[in-house]
């Protein structure tokens, strides 16, 4: 009898989750077109994308997503945002109502507005606000 031959188990190597190069510039523009909407100033919405700077920030405002592209940070802070302004225009029914709701005082957070908040910079703080509204809307 021979010896069968020794299964050689290979083990592909996991590479990291990369995102689909689209993505980002997708929901990028995305970003800029909430940011219009909410009337945010750019260091408002420099803060909500994790304070790059103001280069990178205009570059990815002027189109320019370069090496973001796979950046899964970006990526969920960006998640987050469309999250939270899906929820406002499905909570309420006239869009300047939803615009208006991030910079009034609520007490959700303190008293403070739900911008104030978020410019924190901290992605907790756009995890909280969209949870927030997830609650509200009882969790659709």
């Amino acid at each position: 009898m021979s010896a069968s031959p020794a299964k050689t188990v290979t083990r592909e190597r996991r590479q990291p989750r990369r995102l689909h190069d689209n993505t980002v510039a997708v929901g990028m523009r995305a970003f800029f077109q909430i940011a219009d909407r909410w009337k945010l100033s750019p260091d408002e919405a420099m803060a909500l994308l994790g304070h790059p700077s103001k280069s990178t920030f205009y570059n990815w405002k002027n189109g320019d997503v370069g090496q973001t592209a796979h950046s899964f940070d970006l990526a969920s802070r960006i998640s987050y945002m469309l999250g939270i302004f899906k929820a406002l225009e499905i909570l309420y029914q006239r869009p300047e109502m939803a615009d208006a709701w991030v910079r009034r005082p609520n007490e959700a957070f303190g008293g403070q507005s739900a911008l104030d908040r978020m410019r924190s910079g901290h992605m907790v703080d756009l995890a909280a606000v969209r949870d927030y509204l997830d609650s509200v809307r009882g969790g659709w």
